[in-house]
């Protein structure tokens, strides 16, 4: 999916657990946030939680919520306690459990050498976009950086780009990859789950920055 050079990449700091950190990061600039109703994640928040923090949100920041091979039990009670929320999907969940959530969703993709991108995305044909982080053990995000040549030039969906983003490397990425949004949560953190105003609002400043650039070289 080709980009204008003027596109302005959209943000989404995912893993928020605290008030504070969901003010400062719509002030920071945020897009998108995410809540992790994934137990076994240590940014974990139960849906209730989640809803209590996305009835926060201005309107036209989208709240987030991310899953990994949820019951049936526990998507319904994120759809209720987040009733506005799209839906990122971590696990092995198929096109048709995406689909059944009856949400607009994005689907995770793990890099890694063989991986083919391009066939995947094509199995999700009701994906809003392919959010590409690195493959490590386990589920979610593991703060990795993976090797950007491993994607293709041109997905059918548009591309969030993951894993490892933070301050100081997340210009280079946007320039090289030119992605449609940007996710970072381990890349702002002070301690697991708990965020550094000053660092999301250092990350927006560097994806503008590179947005510039890119509307500049073209």
């Amino acid at each position: 999916m080709a980009l204008p050079p003027e596109h302005r990449t959209r943000i989404k700091i995912c893993g928020l657990t605290r008030e504070a950190d969901v003010d400062a990061a719509v002030e920071a600039g945020a897009d998108a946030i995410g809540f992790v109703v994934y137990e076994k994640s240590p940014r974990h928040v139960r849906p209730e939680r989640a809803g209590e923090l996305a009835r926060r949100l201005p309107p036209y920041v989208t709240p987030v919520v991310l899953l990994v091979n949820a019951s049936h039990e526990l998507l319904q009670q994120a759809l209720q306690a987040v009733p506005h929320a799209a839906l990122q999907f971590h696990g092995d969940e198929t096109p048709a459990q995406c689909e059944a959530a009856l949400r607009p969703y994005v689907r995770a993709a793990r890099m890694a050498p063989g991986f083919d991108l391009l066939d995947f995305a094509l199995a999700y044909p009701g994906a809003q976009a392919m959010l590409v982080d690195a493959h490590v053990d386990g589920y979610g995000g593991g703060g990795k950086v993976f090797d950007w040549s491993l994607l293709p030039k041109q997905l059918p969906r548009p591309m969030i780009l993951s894993g490892g983003l933070h301050p100081g490397n997340v210009k280079d990425g946007v320039i090289s990859v030119r992605p449609w949004a940007v996710d970072v949560s381990s890349g702002v953190e002070a301690g697991k789950g708990i965020k550094d105003a000053a660092l999301m609002r250092q990350f927006c400043q560097a994806v503008r920055a590179a947005d510039r650039q890119c509307a500049e070289a073209a």
